[in-house]
């Protein structure tokens, strides 16, 4: 005699990969699902529609992208991951997809993280996903103020230690003092590039 399997039954969910019921939920509402995860290398955005045959992911924008648009920090910060967001939006728009619905999987959902940063950048570009704005993180650390504020205090008080911080950023000929600015001039240069024009980049 055959038994249902349970959601504790699934590899993955006991790996921790998936969240089967939070999944269901999702599947049940014919939405895109925006697919948003990070690491320390990268922040990866993905639309993926549900299919009998499995999921179909349908578009996809990585922080590696943004070296096109002039971006020479870190690939996983809070700033990448907003800009990362807004790539994803433009892109998402010019595919035709207006609207979706945030996924996370088993990610622990904490105020002002970099998931939420990215949705704020999905959100800005114009796509529409049910949130909170209570959980997104504040305009000084999507921009990198608070970068540049910290690598301003150590350049000034103690040298060494700014160069040993910044030590990456340093060898991209990135000054981190600068960060707002940058992140101005890559988020103006992705809202003027192809991508955020119909016909662009996919």
């Amino acid at each position: 005699m055959s038994r249902k399997l349970k959601p504790s039954n699934f590899r993955r969910h006991r790996e921790g990969k998936t969240d089967y019921r939070r999944r269901l939920k999702l599947l049940k509402s014919k939405t895109p699902r925006v697919v948003i995860r990070k690491s320390l290398r990268q922040v990866t955005i993905q639309a993926v529609e549900y299919s009998p045959k499995g999921d179909s992911i349908i578009l996809s924008a990585t922080s590696k992208e943004l070296k096109n648009f002039g971006w020479p920090y870190h690939n996983s910060n809070t700033p990448t991951a907003y800009l990362t967001g807004f790539l994803f939006g433009i892109k998402s728009l010019n595919k035709g997809i207006k609207n979706a619905i945030l996924d996370i999987g088993v990610t622990r959902p904490i105020a002002g993280s970099k998931i939420y940063a990215a949705l704020k950048g999905i959100i800005d570009a114009g796509l529409k996903i049910p949130s909170d704005e209570n959980i997104m993180p504040s305009d000084e650390r999507i921009n990198g103020a608070h970068i540049s504020s910290y690598a301003e205090e150590l350049k000034k008080n103690n040298p060494t230690l700014f160069k040993s911080k910044f030590s990456k950023y340093l060898r991209n000929n990135a000054d981190p003092t600068k960060i707002q600015d940058t992140f101005k001039s890559v988020l103006s240069a992705i809202s003027n590039s192809k991508v955020s024009k119909k016909g662009g980049n996919k």
